[in-house]
């Protein structure tokens, strides 16, 4: 942004500091860390020119420095694991002729189980949602004085009153539909006049939106979801924060945000990332341009932001007992200094897992972010998770059309993306999914088509991959992105008192979306406890007449899908698939019970899967 609208804000709210020490960020920190150093950021009036002491067993400072704001100090310490204790101390701000600024900290005890915790993987079924649009369990909180945007429900655009408490009330629906993981779309602060309710323009790191709750909220509602068998998933945003974040009133460096003469937005060009002839005003446009006027372009190479970053994702991953990280517009970043943020939470936290937003157009594109890929830049970025975009891209269309085999049309659009698994480093370790919320709601795509939903979702249930649904999915929600974002974000049904349905239970849902939300729970929590689709191996077969056909399997088990996309009846002629039926008689239809014999030709209804336990 342009240095006029920078010095804009620190003239219009610099009134507002009065206390001398506004801000010691992180809040408090563990002891244990296997990164024994730590750098606090110490924001006040005037303070850059106060000698820092600290008394204090096992702790060092290593080095105090001044920002370019004299509002500012950078002390970093060193805590010797050996000697430091969890406890509490004091840091003190001394400077001639000037009263002592004393300022308590606290070093808490680590979890036991910090590096024990698994984080989640192909294991799981997550479940997507935006806490504005899902369920209203406080009503207090719609309007806090603090927040200019106030709710207003008839806006699509606006905030909705959704929160912290709606979600933990509806624990029970989550896990009865069979999801084991929640991803919410970030909830912390974002403090802007408009648009605030997507949670992406974050004006403070360490505060959950008032109109969420509170940090304390958030602490207990990841605990109640522990208890329920849910992992939680929090969304983070490192490439921009919102225009009214608070450092944006008096910024520590020029630097911390890439600043220019007037306002230059990215090219959203992410291939400059890694192409070798790319110019250089490209791929920095790409980097640094902003991405959007009310989101300022972090500068991840400013060492002391980056530092704050990292820090501030361990102390949320420590604080809040997280399962796993989604991170935003992963390719939009300073690619080393990502693998640096990754590395640095797998350090901490082995079995931990990050994915990335890697929005992009092609499966070698995606497959460069994952953690041990094989590129001729040799770049590793430490992300152990990609997002399929690819897979979700074959899924919009796959269902509604036919194709023979040397077409990429219908069922040959998902085998000839499997085929390209050979790309990636991981594959139990790509997101896959139909929608989420920023693409066409998939109800709307299929126009409501409820035999190729069950397709889809018996394809995306045995497929390799972290399988990930959009909230209402189950019930077929719909929307159309063309009409605005707030169309396919629309709030759940029954979860704001006098809604005219409550689709949280049985008895308010409509008899369809019943078959919906019965049907996708019977296929979830079966698949809760199938390794053979977890991790098992995958062979699939060139779709013949729009039928594909594939098997997932292990030493101990094998599965058969069989996707019947035409619009009647087929026979599927089982010796094609002897290589993977020998010594197979039968297979049982986990949706149905129907047990089939496979030593003959069997029938297929249209526009049916049959996912068959083989004997």
């Amino acid at each position: 942004m342009f240095k006029k609208v920078i010095l804009f804000f620190i003239i219009l709210l610099s009134s507002n500091v009065s206390a001398q020490i506004e801000r010691v960020e992180p809040a408090f920190w563990w002891v244990g860390m296997k990164n024994t150093q730590l750098q606090l950021l110490i924001h006040g009036n005037e303070i850059c020119n106060r000698k820092v002491e600290i008394q204090y067993p096992g702790i060092r400072i290593l080095k105090v420095n001044r920002a370019c704001s004299p509002n500012y100090l950078f002390v970093t310490l060193d805590l010797d694991p050996k000697i430091t204790k969890a406890g509490k101390f004091d840091i003190q701000l001394s400077q001639p002729e000037k009263p002592i600024i004393t300022v308590n900290y606290e070093l808490k005890k680590r979890r036991n189980d910090s590096e024990k915790r698994l984080g989640f993987s192909s294991a799981d079924v997550i479940y997507l949602l935006m806490p504005d649009r899902f369920a209203n369990g406080d009503s207090t909180n719609d309007n806090v004085e603090s927040q200019p945007e106030k709710v207003d429900r008839k806006n699509s655009s606006g905030r909705h009153g959704g929160d912290l408490k709606g979600m933990q009330e509806h624990l029970d629906y989550i896990k009865e539909l069979g999801a084991t993981a929640i991803w919410s779309t970030p909830l912390l602060e974002n403090n802007y006049t408009k648009y605030t309710y997507h949670g992406y323009a974050i004006s403070d790191y360490y505060k959950i939106d008032p109109r969420f709750g509170s940090n304390d909220d958030y602490v207990k509602f990841v605990a109640a979801s522990h208890q329920k068998g849910l992992k939680v998933i929090m969304d983070m945003v490192s490439n921009h924060c919102g225009i009214w974040a608070w450092w944006m009133s008096d910024l520590p460096f020029e630097d911390w945000i890439h600043q220019f003469p007037e306002y230059t937005q990215t090219n959203h060009k992410a291939n400059t990332i890694k192409d070798i002839h790319a110019s250089k005003i490209d791929k920095d446009l790409f980097l640094n341009g902003w991405f959007d006027k009310s989101m300022p372009d972090m500068n991840q190479q400013n060492q002391y932001f980056w530092t704050y970053f990292i820090q501030n994702s361990i102390w949320w991953i420590e604080n809040a007992d997280l399962d796993g990280i989604r991170m935003d517009t992963y390719p939009y970043n300073d690619r080393d200094a990502m693998a640096q943020w990754a590395k640095a939470i797998t350090d901490e936290y082995p079995n931990f897992n990050i994915m990335g937003e890697t929005w992009l157009f092609s499966p070698q594109d995606i497959a460069f972010w994952q953690k041990d890929a094989v590129n001729a830049l040799h770049y590793n970025s430490n992300l152990p998770t990609v997002m399929d975009f690819i897979l979700q891209r074959a899924l919009t269309t796959c269902f509604n059309e036919h194709g023979k085999p040397w077409e990429d049309l219908g069922m040959n659009r998902l085998y000839n993306t499997i085929s390209n698994d050979y790309l990636y480093a991981n594959i139990n370790d790509l997101l896959i999914f139909s929608e989420n919320h920023d693409t066409q709601r998939y109800n709307f795509l299929l126009n409501g088509d409820l035999a190729k939903f069950k397709m889809a979702m018996s394809f995306l249930m045995t497929t390799r991959g972290i399988p990930q649904i959009y909230y209402g999915s189950e019930i077929g929600m719909t929307g159309n992105k063309d009409k605005g974002d707030g169309d396919i974000r629309r709030d759940f049904p029954g979860g704001w008192p006098g809604d005219s349905m409550n689709a949280f239970s049985a008895k308010g849902r409509t008899p369809i979306q019943n078959e919906r939300f019965d049907f996708l729970s019977k296929l979830l929590n079966w698949r809760k406890n199938k390794t053979v689709i977890h991790t098992g191996l995958l062979t699939q077969y060139v779709p013949d007449n729009d039928i594909y056909v594939y098997f997932r399997y292990n030493e101990k088990e094998k599965i058969m899908v069989i996707i019947n996309n035409n619009e009647t009846d087929q026979i599927l002629k089982t010796d094609r698939y002897a290589e993977s039926l020998e010594n197979i008689t039968t297979g049982t239809d986990v949706m149905t019970g129907k047990k089939f014999d496979l030593k003959t030709d069997i029938s297929i209804l249209k526009q049916t899967a049959l996912i068959l336990e083989l004997q």
